[in-house]
Protein backbone atom coordinates (compact mmCIF):
# COMPACT_ATOMS: atom_id res chain seq x y z
CA UNK A 1 0.00 0.00 0.00
CA UNK A 2 2.74 2.70 -1.00
CA UNK A 3 3.78 4.55 2.24
CA UNK A 4 0.19 4.04 3.90
CA UNK A 5 0.50 1.04 6.25
CA UNK A 6 4.16 0.60 7.63
CA UNK A 7 6.51 3.56 6.91
CA UNK A 8 5.14 7.00 5.94
CA UNK A 9 8.68 7.80 6.69
CA UNK A 10 9.39 7.38 3.26
CA UNK A 11 6.82 9.53 1.84
CA UNK A 12 7.92 12.69 4.13
CA UNK A 13 5.13 11.27 6.63
CA UNK A 14 2.49 11.93 4.22
CA UNK A 15 -0.63 9.82 4.12
CA UNK A 16 -1.34 8.40 0.67
CA UNK A 17 -4.05 7.07 0.81
CA UNK A 18 -5.99 10.12 1.87
CA UNK A 19 -3.80 12.24 -0.45
CA UNK A 20 -5.39 9.84 -3.49
CA UNK A 21 -8.83 10.01 -1.98
CA UNK A 22 -8.98 13.68 -2.01
CA UNK A 23 -7.76 13.21 -5.91
CA UNK A 24 -10.72 11.20 -6.55
CA UNK A 25 -13.56 13.20 -4.70
CA UNK A 26 -11.81 16.88 -6.33
CA UNK A 27 -11.97 15.15 -10.38
CA UNK A 28 -15.74 14.21 -10.72
CA UNK A 29 -16.44 18.17 -8.50
CA UNK A 30 -14.37 19.46 -10.91
CA UNK A 31 -16.10 17.96 -14.09
CA UNK A 32 -19.13 17.95 -13.19
CA UNK A 33 -20.14 20.94 -11.13
CA UNK A 34 -17.76 23.57 -11.42
CA UNK A 35 -16.76 23.40 -15.37
CA UNK A 36 -20.44 22.77 -16.29
CA UNK A 37 -21.57 25.81 -14.37
CA UNK A 38 -18.64 28.01 -15.75
CA UNK A 39 -19.43 26.92 -18.91
CA UNK A 40 -23.46 27.54 -18.89
CA UNK A 41 -22.63 30.95 -17.24
CA UNK A 42 -20.43 32.63 -19.38
CA UNK A 43 -22.35 31.15 -22.59
CA UNK A 44 -25.99 32.33 -21.02
CA UNK A 45 -25.31 35.62 -22.90
CA UNK A 46 -24.92 35.52 -27.27
CA UNK A 47 -23.92 39.34 -27.17
CA UNK A 48 -26.91 40.28 -27.96
CA UNK A 49 -29.49 38.23 -24.67
CA UNK A 50 -28.84 40.24 -22.37
CA UNK A 51 -29.13 43.29 -23.92
CA UNK A 52 -33.07 42.31 -25.10
CA UNK A 53 -32.69 42.19 -29.27
CA UNK A 54 -31.88 38.33 -29.17
CA UNK A 55 -35.28 36.83 -31.22
CA UNK A 56 -36.56 34.86 -28.73
CA UNK A 57 -34.95 36.49 -25.26
CA UNK A 58 -35.80 34.75 -22.40
CA UNK A 59 -35.80 37.41 -19.05
CA UNK A 60 -33.43 35.20 -17.23
CA UNK A 61 -30.17 36.03 -15.57
CA UNK A 62 -27.17 34.06 -16.73
CA UNK A 63 -26.69 33.17 -12.64
CA UNK A 64 -30.32 31.39 -13.02
CA UNK A 65 -29.98 29.66 -16.18
CA UNK A 66 -26.61 28.50 -15.29
CA UNK A 67 -27.91 26.92 -11.77
CA UNK A 68 -30.71 25.31 -13.83
CA UNK A 69 -28.63 23.72 -16.32
CA UNK A 70 -26.29 22.95 -13.58
CA UNK A 71 -28.68 21.13 -11.41
CA UNK A 72 -30.18 18.67 -14.21
CA UNK A 73 -26.50 17.81 -14.74
CA UNK A 74 -25.87 17.16 -10.92
CA UNK A 75 -29.71 15.22 -10.58
CA UNK A 76 -28.76 13.05 -13.73
CA UNK A 77 -25.16 12.43 -13.11
CA UNK A 78 -25.98 12.11 -8.93
CA UNK A 79 -28.31 9.53 -9.58
CA UNK A 80 -25.83 7.42 -11.87
CA UNK A 81 -23.38 7.32 -9.48
CA UNK A 82 -25.60 6.24 -6.79
CA UNK A 83 -27.25 3.36 -8.56
CA UNK A 84 -23.46 2.46 -10.08
CA UNK A 85 -22.09 2.11 -6.53
CA UNK A 86 -24.74 0.25 -5.28
CA UNK A 87 -24.63 -2.66 -7.63
CA UNK A 88 -21.15 -2.24 -8.62
CA UNK A 89 -19.05 -1.90 -5.90
CA UNK A 90 -17.78 -5.18 -5.24
CA UNK A 91 -14.17 -6.63 -5.92
CA UNK A 92 -13.39 -10.03 -6.14
CA UNK A 93 -9.81 -10.37 -5.44
CA UNK A 94 -7.84 -13.46 -6.62
CA UNK A 95 -6.31 -14.71 -3.65
CA UNK A 96 -3.97 -18.33 -3.13
CA UNK A 97 -4.51 -20.22 0.33
CA UNK A 98 -1.02 -21.13 1.91
CA UNK A 99 -0.81 -23.79 5.01
CA UNK A 100 1.62 -24.08 7.35
CA UNK A 101 2.38 -25.97 10.96
CA UNK A 102 1.59 -24.39 14.19
CA UNK A 103 3.26 -21.15 15.27
CA UNK A 104 4.47 -22.76 18.75
CA UNK A 105 6.05 -25.43 16.29
CA UNK A 106 8.62 -22.96 15.25
CA UNK A 107 11.84 -22.31 16.51
CA UNK A 108 12.70 -19.64 19.72
CA UNK A 109 14.77 -17.32 19.55
CA UNK A 110 16.44 -14.68 21.73
CA UNK A 111 16.27 -10.79 20.95
CA UNK A 112 19.51 -8.99 21.68
CA UNK A 113 18.61 -5.97 24.38
CA UNK A 114 20.30 -2.24 23.28
CA UNK A 115 20.25 0.45 25.16
CA UNK A 116 17.67 2.38 23.08
CA UNK A 117 14.09 1.40 23.10
CA UNK A 118 13.58 1.33 19.50
CA UNK A 119 13.17 -2.34 17.96
CA UNK A 120 15.01 -3.09 14.72
CA UNK A 121 15.44 -6.73 12.51
CA UNK A 122 19.52 -6.22 13.78
CA UNK A 123 18.23 -7.34 17.19
CA UNK A 124 17.17 -11.06 15.70
CA UNK A 125 19.14 -13.53 15.23
CA UNK A 126 20.09 -15.31 11.60
CA UNK A 127 17.80 -17.71 10.26
CA UNK A 128 18.93 -21.46 10.65
CA UNK A 129 17.83 -25.09 9.46
CA UNK A 130 15.14 -24.92 11.92
CA UNK A 131 13.56 -22.42 10.06
CA UNK A 132 14.02 -23.73 6.21
CA UNK A 133 12.30 -26.80 7.78
CA UNK A 134 9.44 -24.91 9.04
CA UNK A 135 9.08 -23.01 5.89
CA UNK A 136 9.34 -26.21 3.32
CA UNK A 137 6.63 -27.74 5.60
CA UNK A 138 4.00 -25.00 3.96
CA UNK A 139 1.51 -26.29 1.74
CA UNK A 140 -0.19 -24.62 -1.41
CA UNK A 141 -3.31 -24.96 -3.00
CA UNK A 142 -2.89 -24.75 -6.54
CA UNK A 143 -5.75 -23.16 -7.35
CA UNK A 144 -6.91 -19.56 -6.88
CA UNK A 145 -9.68 -18.57 -4.84
CA UNK A 146 -11.48 -14.93 -4.58
CA UNK A 147 -12.20 -12.86 -1.79
CA UNK A 148 -15.03 -10.62 -2.58
CA UNK A 149 -14.82 -7.09 -0.67
CA UNK A 150 -16.68 -3.69 -1.07
CA UNK A 151 -15.06 -1.22 -2.09
CA UNK A 152 -14.69 2.83 -0.34
CA UNK A 153 -17.55 5.06 -2.73
CA UNK A 154 -13.61 7.24 -3.86
CA UNK A 155 -12.23 4.57 -4.92
CA UNK A 156 -15.44 3.03 -6.66
CA UNK A 157 -15.96 6.80 -8.17
CA UNK A 158 -12.34 6.83 -9.45
CA UNK A 159 -12.91 3.48 -10.72
CA UNK A 160 -15.75 4.59 -12.65
CA UNK A 161 -14.90 7.66 -13.60
CA UNK A 162 -11.54 5.80 -14.97
CA UNK A 163 -13.97 3.74 -17.09
CA UNK A 164 -15.74 6.70 -18.32
CA UNK A 165 -12.42 8.50 -19.54
CA UNK A 166 -11.06 5.74 -20.83
CA UNK A 167 -13.19 6.21 -24.05
CA UNK A 168 -12.22 9.43 -24.47
CA UNK A 169 -8.42 9.22 -23.98
CA UNK A 170 -8.39 5.67 -26.19
CA UNK A 171 -9.61 7.91 -29.23
CA UNK A 172 -7.83 11.65 -28.75
CA UNK A 173 -5.02 9.80 -26.99
CA UNK A 174 -3.99 7.62 -30.52
CA UNK A 175 -5.10 10.50 -32.31
CA UNK A 176 -3.03 12.57 -30.77
CA UNK A 177 0.28 10.82 -30.32
CA UNK A 178 0.71 10.52 -33.94
CA UNK A 179 -0.45 13.91 -34.97
CA UNK A 180 1.30 15.61 -32.42
CA UNK A 181 4.96 14.52 -33.40
CA UNK A 182 4.03 15.16 -37.23
CA UNK A 183 2.81 18.68 -36.61
CA UNK A 184 5.34 19.86 -34.88
CA UNK A 185 7.87 18.22 -37.56
CA UNK A 186 5.30 19.69 -39.98
CA UNK A 187 6.13 23.68 -38.36
CA UNK A 188 9.30 23.36 -38.94
CA UNK A 189 8.93 22.03 -42.93
CA UNK A 190 6.50 24.68 -43.41
CA UNK A 191 7.95 27.22 -41.82
CA UNK A 192 8.43 30.68 -42.68
CA UNK A 193 10.08 31.85 -46.16
CA UNK A 194 10.67 35.39 -47.71
CA UNK A 195 8.06 35.93 -50.59
CA UNK A 196 8.44 37.40 -53.79
CA UNK A 197 6.26 39.63 -55.33
CA UNK A 198 4.16 37.19 -57.88
CA UNK A 199 3.69 35.23 -54.25
CA UNK A 200 2.95 37.92 -52.22
CA UNK A 201 0.29 39.12 -54.80
CA UNK A 202 -1.32 35.61 -55.11
CA UNK A 203 -1.63 34.99 -51.50
CA UNK A 204 -3.26 38.27 -50.29
CA UNK A 205 -5.85 37.67 -53.08
CA UNK A 206 -6.99 34.66 -52.23
CA UNK A 207 -6.80 35.77 -48.27
CA UNK A 208 -9.40 38.74 -49.46
CA UNK A 209 -11.09 36.72 -51.17
CA UNK A 210 -11.55 33.86 -48.63
CA UNK A 211 -12.18 36.91 -46.10
CA UNK A 212 -15.12 38.45 -47.93
CA UNK A 213 -16.50 35.18 -48.49
CA UNK A 214 -16.38 34.38 -44.93
CA UNK A 215 -17.70 38.10 -43.67
CA UNK A 216 -21.19 37.28 -46.33
CA UNK A 217 -21.53 33.54 -44.97
CA UNK A 218 -21.59 34.48 -41.77
CA UNK A 219 -23.69 36.97 -42.31
CA UNK A 220 -26.70 34.74 -44.17
CA UNK A 221 -25.62 32.14 -41.56
CA UNK A 222 -26.78 34.85 -38.75
CA UNK A 223 -30.12 35.94 -40.64
CA UNK A 224 -30.88 32.59 -41.15
CA UNK A 225 -29.90 31.46 -37.38
CA UNK A 226 -33.04 34.25 -36.31
CA UNK A 227 -35.00 33.06 -39.28
CA UNK A 228 -34.91 29.36 -38.14
CA UNK A 229 -35.80 30.08 -34.39
CA UNK A 230 -39.07 31.40 -35.22
CA UNK A 231 -39.48 28.01 -37.69
CA UNK A 232 -38.63 26.20 -34.71
CA UNK A 233 -41.74 27.03 -32.62
CA UNK A 234 -43.97 25.26 -35.58
CA UNK A 235 -41.96 21.64 -35.58
CA UNK A 236 -42.43 19.15 -34.22
CA UNK A 237 -39.86 18.01 -31.34
CA UNK A 238 -38.27 15.23 -33.92
CA UNK A 239 -37.90 17.74 -36.99
CA UNK A 240 -36.48 20.38 -34.87
CA UNK A 241 -33.81 18.18 -33.50
CA UNK A 242 -32.58 17.26 -36.72
CA UNK A 243 -32.97 20.95 -38.16
CA UNK A 244 -31.11 22.30 -35.02
CA UNK A 245 -28.04 19.40 -35.44
CA UNK A 246 -28.03 20.36 -39.39
CA UNK A 247 -27.79 24.40 -38.32
CA UNK A 248 -24.97 22.91 -35.90
CA UNK A 249 -23.33 21.13 -37.70
CA UNK A 250 -23.15 24.58 -40.54
CA UNK A 251 -21.80 26.50 -38.02
CA UNK A 252 -18.91 23.92 -36.93
CA UNK A 253 -17.99 23.91 -40.43
CA UNK A 254 -18.23 27.80 -40.74
CA UNK A 255 -15.75 27.85 -37.93
CA UNK A 256 -13.77 25.72 -38.79
CA UNK A 257 -13.02 27.94 -41.98
CA UNK A 258 -12.48 30.82 -40.42
CA UNK A 259 -9.66 29.28 -37.70
CA UNK A 260 -8.06 27.69 -40.86
CA UNK A 261 -8.27 31.46 -42.55
CA UNK A 262 -6.65 32.87 -39.11
CA UNK A 263 -4.08 30.60 -38.78
CA UNK A 264 -3.24 30.98 -42.99
CA UNK A 265 -3.35 35.07 -41.99
CA UNK A 266 -1.30 34.82 -39.38
CA UNK A 267 1.26 32.17 -41.63
CA UNK A 268 1.18 35.32 -44.28
CA UNK A 269 2.18 37.99 -41.67
CA UNK A 270 4.99 36.23 -40.94
CA UNK A 271 6.41 35.76 -44.19
CA UNK A 272 5.50 39.49 -45.18
CA UNK A 273 5.26 42.38 -42.47
CA UNK A 274 6.78 40.37 -39.65
CA UNK A 275 9.02 38.60 -41.32
CA UNK A 276 12.05 40.57 -40.16
CA UNK A 277 10.48 40.05 -35.96
CA UNK A 278 9.65 35.96 -36.60
CA UNK A 279 12.19 34.39 -34.17
CA UNK A 280 14.02 31.76 -36.54
CA UNK A 281 14.43 29.63 -32.91
CA UNK A 282 10.84 28.75 -33.15
CA UNK A 283 11.10 26.23 -36.12
CA UNK A 284 13.71 24.72 -34.96
CA UNK A 285 12.44 23.56 -31.42
CA UNK A 286 9.46 22.73 -33.05
CA UNK A 287 11.74 20.31 -35.06
CA UNK A 288 13.44 19.33 -31.66
CA UNK A 289 10.12 18.68 -30.41
CA UNK A 290 8.68 16.84 -32.66
CA UNK A 291 11.41 14.41 -32.77
CA UNK A 292 11.24 14.40 -28.73
CA UNK A 293 7.90 13.78 -29.08
CA UNK A 294 8.06 11.08 -31.95
CA UNK A 295 10.75 8.89 -29.47
CA UNK A 296 7.87 9.03 -26.26
CA UNK A 297 5.37 7.93 -28.86
CA UNK A 298 7.58 4.78 -29.80
CA UNK A 299 8.29 4.02 -26.64
CA UNK A 300 4.82 4.16 -25.58
CA UNK A 301 3.78 1.58 -28.58
CA UNK A 302 6.75 -0.84 -28.06
CA UNK A 303 5.73 -0.77 -23.71
CA UNK A 304 2.07 -1.47 -24.61
CA UNK A 305 3.52 -4.54 -27.37
CA UNK A 306 6.19 -6.46 -25.01
CA UNK A 307 5.07 -5.44 -21.18
CA UNK A 308 1.51 -4.53 -20.73
CA UNK A 309 -0.28 -6.91 -23.88
CA UNK A 310 1.29 -10.19 -23.71
CA UNK A 311 0.96 -12.83 -20.47
CA UNK A 312 3.30 -12.91 -19.09
CA UNK A 313 5.23 -9.66 -20.54
CA UNK A 314 7.77 -10.28 -22.95
CA UNK A 315 10.36 -7.76 -21.10
CA UNK A 316 10.00 -4.60 -18.37
CA UNK A 317 11.57 -2.07 -20.99
CA UNK A 318 10.55 1.03 -19.74
CA UNK A 319 10.68 -0.02 -16.08
CA UNK A 320 14.11 -1.35 -16.32
CA UNK A 321 14.75 2.26 -17.75
CA UNK A 322 13.58 3.81 -14.68
CA UNK A 323 15.06 1.83 -12.06
CA UNK A 324 18.32 2.18 -13.87
CA UNK A 325 18.04 5.68 -13.11
CA UNK A 326 16.98 5.62 -9.59
CA UNK A 327 20.49 3.52 -9.16
CA UNK A 328 22.69 6.75 -9.46
CA UNK A 329 20.00 9.59 -8.95
CA UNK A 330 16.17 8.69 -7.40
CA UNK A 331 14.38 11.96 -8.89
CA UNK A 332 15.04 11.39 -12.70
CA UNK A 333 13.05 8.11 -12.49
CA UNK A 334 10.18 10.01 -10.93
CA UNK A 335 10.90 12.73 -13.39
CA UNK A 336 10.89 10.18 -16.19
CA UNK A 337 7.39 8.89 -14.93
CA UNK A 338 5.75 12.11 -14.74
CA UNK A 339 6.74 13.47 -18.73
CA UNK A 340 5.52 10.07 -20.23
CA UNK A 341 1.98 10.69 -18.36
CA UNK A 342 2.27 14.10 -18.88
CA UNK A 343 2.65 13.65 -22.82
CA UNK A 344 -0.17 11.47 -22.53
CA UNK A 345 -2.77 14.24 -21.66
CA UNK A 346 -1.20 16.33 -23.75
CA UNK A 347 -1.57 13.95 -26.95
CA UNK A 348 -5.59 13.75 -25.53
CA UNK A 349 -5.70 17.17 -25.92
CA UNK A 350 -4.29 17.28 -29.05
CA UNK A 351 -6.29 14.42 -30.30
CA UNK A 352 -9.22 16.00 -29.53
CA UNK A 353 -8.30 19.40 -31.47
CA UNK A 354 -7.15 17.01 -34.52
CA UNK A 355 -10.52 15.22 -34.59
CA UNK A 356 -12.98 18.05 -34.24
CA UNK A 357 -10.69 19.78 -36.90
CA UNK A 358 -10.90 17.23 -39.51
CA UNK A 359 -14.41 15.67 -38.86
CA UNK A 360 -16.54 18.20 -37.97
CA UNK A 361 -18.35 16.35 -35.25
CA UNK A 362 -17.61 19.29 -32.38
CA UNK A 363 -16.24 22.86 -32.01
CA UNK A 364 -12.75 23.16 -31.81
CA UNK A 365 -11.30 24.38 -28.68
CA UNK A 366 -7.85 25.89 -29.66
CA UNK A 367 -5.36 26.93 -27.57
CA UNK A 368 -3.45 29.85 -28.36
CA UNK A 369 -1.33 32.29 -26.47
CA UNK A 370 -3.86 35.40 -25.89
CA UNK A 371 -6.17 33.94 -28.37
CA UNK A 372 -7.86 31.52 -26.16
CA UNK A 373 -11.53 31.97 -25.24
CA UNK A 374 -12.85 31.34 -21.69
CA UNK A 375 -15.34 28.38 -23.23
CA UNK A 376 -12.20 26.68 -24.77
CA UNK A 377 -9.99 26.81 -21.32
CA UNK A 378 -12.60 25.45 -19.45
CA UNK A 379 -13.74 22.93 -22.19
CA UNK A 380 -9.53 21.45 -22.60
CA UNK A 381 -9.40 21.77 -18.79
CA UNK A 382 -12.77 19.68 -18.24
CA UNK A 383 -11.21 17.02 -20.86
CA UNK A 384 -7.58 16.46 -18.99
CA UNK A 385 -9.44 16.06 -16.12
CA UNK A 386 -11.20 13.30 -17.79
CA UNK A 387 -8.47 11.50 -19.18
CA UNK A 388 -6.31 12.42 -15.77
CA UNK A 389 -7.42 8.95 -14.07
CA UNK A 390 -7.67 7.24 -17.57
CA UNK A 391 -3.42 8.38 -17.80
CA UNK A 392 -3.06 7.52 -13.99
CA UNK A 393 -4.79 3.67 -14.46
CA UNK A 394 -2.67 3.63 -18.07
CA UNK A 395 0.83 4.03 -16.28
CA UNK A 396 0.26 2.28 -13.42
CA UNK A 397 -0.18 -0.90 -15.83
CA UNK A 398 2.41 0.25 -17.73
CA UNK A 399 4.74 0.90 -15.04
CA UNK A 400 3.71 -1.78 -12.64
CA UNK A 401 7.15 -3.18 -11.72
CA UNK A 402 8.55 0.20 -10.70
CA UNK A 403 5.59 1.54 -8.73
CA UNK A 404 4.77 -2.08 -7.30
CA UNK A 405 4.76 -0.71 -3.87
CA UNK A 406 2.99 2.46 -4.46
CA UNK A 407 -0.78 3.67 -3.14
CA UNK A 408 -1.71 3.66 -6.72
CA UNK A 409 -0.74 0.19 -7.66
CA UNK A 410 -2.57 -1.47 -4.80
CA UNK A 411 -5.91 0.76 -6.15
CA UNK A 412 -5.99 0.55 -10.26
CA UNK A 413 -4.24 -3.00 -10.56
CA UNK A 414 -5.81 -4.53 -7.58
CA UNK A 415 -8.78 -3.50 -6.27
CA UNK A 416 -10.23 -1.64 -9.35
CA UNK A 417 -8.68 -4.25 -11.87
CA UNK A 418 -10.98 -6.73 -10.00
CA UNK A 419 -14.37 -4.61 -9.88
CA UNK A 420 -17.51 -5.72 -11.20
CA UNK A 421 -18.34 -5.08 -14.72
CA UNK A 422 -15.42 -2.44 -14.91
CA UNK A 423 -12.86 -5.11 -14.19
CA UNK A 424 -13.82 -6.95 -17.30
CA UNK A 425 -12.39 -4.17 -19.60
CA UNK A 426 -9.26 -3.45 -17.63
CA UNK A 427 -8.20 -7.86 -17.49
CA UNK A 428 -9.07 -8.10 -21.44
CA UNK A 429 -6.88 -5.12 -22.39
CA UNK A 430 -9.95 -3.60 -24.39
CA UNK A 431 -8.69 -0.11 -24.39
CA UNK A 432 -5.27 -0.67 -25.00
CA UNK A 433 -6.27 -2.64 -27.85
CA UNK A 434 -8.40 0.13 -28.86
CA UNK A 435 -5.75 2.71 -28.59
CA UNK A 436 -3.48 0.83 -30.62
CA UNK A 437 -5.93 0.54 -33.79
CA UNK A 438 -6.74 4.48 -33.54
CA UNK A 439 -3.30 4.87 -33.16
CA UNK A 440 -2.51 3.00 -36.32
CA UNK A 441 -5.57 4.06 -38.46
CA UNK A 442 -4.54 7.62 -37.40
CA UNK A 443 -0.99 6.78 -38.78
CA UNK A 444 -2.29 5.94 -41.94
CA UNK A 445 -4.93 9.01 -42.76
CA UNK A 446 -2.56 11.51 -41.76
CA UNK A 447 0.34 10.01 -43.86
CA UNK A 448 -2.20 10.40 -46.60
CA UNK A 449 -3.67 13.84 -45.79
CA UNK A 450 -0.81 15.14 -42.97
CA UNK A 451 -1.92 19.24 -43.84
CA UNK A 452 -5.28 20.94 -41.88
CA UNK A 453 -7.70 22.82 -44.44
CA UNK A 454 -11.09 23.34 -44.67
CA UNK A 455 -11.21 22.21 -48.45
CA UNK A 456 -11.89 25.02 -50.21
CA UNK A 457 -10.22 25.77 -53.74
CA UNK A 458 -8.41 29.07 -52.61
CA UNK A 459 -6.71 27.08 -49.86
CA UNK A 460 -3.36 26.91 -50.76
CA UNK A 461 0.49 26.91 -48.88
CA UNK A 462 1.52 30.64 -47.60
CA UNK A 463 4.94 29.02 -46.55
Amino acid sequence: AGCEGFNTAVCGGLNMVLFWDIIYWLIPAWVFILIPFCIFYYEADDGMLMAGTSVGAKPKSKLKEALCYESFVVVIFGLIFAMTYLFLNTTSIPVRDWTGPDFAAGPLYAITEENNSTFSASQLQNMGDEDSAILNANTVNTELSTMELSINPATFYAGLMAWLGWFLFACFGGIGMAALPLDLILAFVNRPHHMDAVEFAEAQRSLRDRVNELVNVGELLKIEQEENAQKYEKMGWRERRKAMAEEKKTWIKFKQAVYLMEEDAEDFANCTANYRNYNPLIPIFSLLGGILALLISLCWVLQIILYMLPTPPVTPFLNEYFRWFETWFNLFGVLSVAIFSFYLLICAVKGCFKFGLRFLFFQVHPMKLNKTYMSSFLFNIGLVLLCALPVVQFSASAFQDYARYTTVNQTFNVQLYYLKFFGWFWRSKVFEYALLVILLLTCIYLGCKPKDTSGGKDSISLR
